[in-house]
């Protein structure tokens, strides 16, 4: 890919953003299960060059069930069996730093690495679900300082056990019998506030020396550890002034920690929902939203979500931007929601009906409804201003959208110079311009056993 090209991730959510989707007369209920299912997606991402599938994930059973899906699989499970049936797509996971151990999983993500040459990713998460605490055998859930505490410690730790092979660390030398050198492995002793971890791994250095990590998250703290550990951020933005502005805050957060603002990249997300023409778009929006709550649920659930009574506005009453809280609740599931809010009325008032327009039901992220055409001049737009360095594109009903999505807008993108024509050679890394991180191996190195 070239630096005058934007990459594209693509979400496996299933049914889609329309989370009741399932509810449509020729969707199946149960393919969210189905590997087959998720298999056909990603060759057909993999086929249109898509760098990367995108899983999301939690680790608790939420209160959605009784409506639409909630969690599902595995998410590392899942793109672990996608990556025997593909061959140069990326694989991204969502992960949560609050409910697991940065051993475990840095070995987990160190092998897939090996096991794809060089095509792990990982979605760094810190949990806002209370529920989940109690899966975990944790008393309460950590409140977000604390979990964001965890989040950098955990981010250290697994960054230094997967740079803690040297190169040249396996030798296999025939003639000697010597495999591997010791004086290369290096343990990394590390004793913080939440993890006590020895290391080293008991695999070398990885095609990547690391995989790729994004960050989700858009409060100060989740800002400061993308800053300083990610290589892709993933974000929302309604407006490209409001995307813009956060891109630009991240790569100066990225130099403040002594980086080049260009190893970190902005991945907008968005929903897309493709008609093969603006009249079928609008039909297929229509039917869709056909399956959504009542618009005074939804509208309900916005207020709360805004930090404001679920009664204090009807679907149809003007929203202005001085209605809303000054300062967004920091114990709410979602700050990204309130700070697009706040972007969208600063360009103007709206009827709540019309702020639900702009995603999928209650989604964080915007919609984008029309024809490939429309779809391709939309991403070409908000990349061109400085929005994104790329996007990642969920889908209103994925079975649908994901495949006319890369069979006929990614041909328009390609076509107009915007999207790798062919795979670039290499790893995830190289594909997407990241650096190679350094190998700075710290702590004690292996003692050698006795011949």
């Amino acid at each position: 890919m070239s630096s005058d090209q934007f990459h594209l991730n693509f979400s496996l959510m299933s049914p889609g953003h329309y989370r009741a989707a399932w509810r449509l007369a020729d969707a199946d209920p149960h393919a969210y299960l189905d590997v087959e299912h998720y298999v056909r997606l990603a060759k057909l991402a993999e086929e249109a060059g898509i760098d990367a599938v995108f899983q999301g994930d939690s680790p608790a059973l939420g209160p959605e069930i009784a409506a639409g899906t909630s969690g599902g699989l595995d998410g590392f499970t899942l793109l672990a069996v996608i990556a025997g049936a593909t061959e140069r797509i990326g694989l991204l996971p969502t992960v949560s730093t609050t409910y697991s151990t940065p051993y475990s999983l840095a070995r987990r993500f160190q092998s897939l690495d090996h096991l794809t040459k060089g095509r792990a990713a990982l979605n760094v998460v810190t949990t806002g679900n209370p529920a989940a605490a109690a899966n975990f055998g944790v008393s309460a859930h950590p409140d977000r300082d604390a979990r964001y505490r965890r989040a950098h410690e955990f981010l250290e730790v697994i960054t230094r056990l997967w740079e803690a092979w040297e190169p040249g660390a396996i030798i296999a030398d025939k003639a000697t019998g010597q495999f591997g050198d010791p004086s290369r492995i290096h343990a990394i002793d590390h004793h913080g506030e939440f993890f006590d971890v020895a290391g080293p791994l008991p695999v070398p250095t990885s095609p990547q020396v690391r995989p790729v990590i994004s960050q989700a998250g858009e409060t100060p703290a989740g800002l400061e550890l993308a800053a300083r550990y990610a290589d892709v951020v993933f974000a929302a933005g309604h407006t490209v002034a409001k995307a813009r502005a956060s891109r630009d805050d991240i790569r100066a957060r990225a130099r403040a920690h002594g980086r080049d603002a260009d190893s970190i990249k902005y991945s907008l997300g968005l929903i897309v929902l493709v008609g093969t023409d603006e009249e079928e778009a609008r039909r297929r929006h229509d039917e869709l939203n056909a399956t959504l709550p009542p618009i005074e649920h939804i509208v309900s659930a916005v207020l709360s979500a805004l930090g404001l009574p679920a009664d204090a506005f009807g679907p149809d009453d003007v929203i202005r931007l001085e209605d809303l809280p000054t300062e967004p609740n920091l114990n709410a599931f979602s700050i990204g929601m309130y700070n697009n809010t706040r972007a969208v009325l600063a360009e103007g008032a709206r009827t709540l009906r019309e702020l639900v327009a702009h995603t999928a039901g209650i989604g964080t992220h915007r919609l984008v409804v029309g024809s490939p055409e429309r779809i391709a001049d939309d991403l070409e737009s908000w990349w061109r201003q400085g929005a994104a360095d790329g996007f990642t594109v969920m889908f209103a009903d994925t079975r649908i959208d994901l495949e006319r999505f890369a069979t006929l807008v990614v041909p328009i993108l390609k076509e107009r110079g915007l999207f790798h024509r062919e795979y670039p050679e290499g790893t995830l890394r190289d594909r997407l311009r990241l650096p190679v991180p350094g190998l700075q191996p710290a702590g004690r190195r292996l003692a050698v056993s006795p011949a």
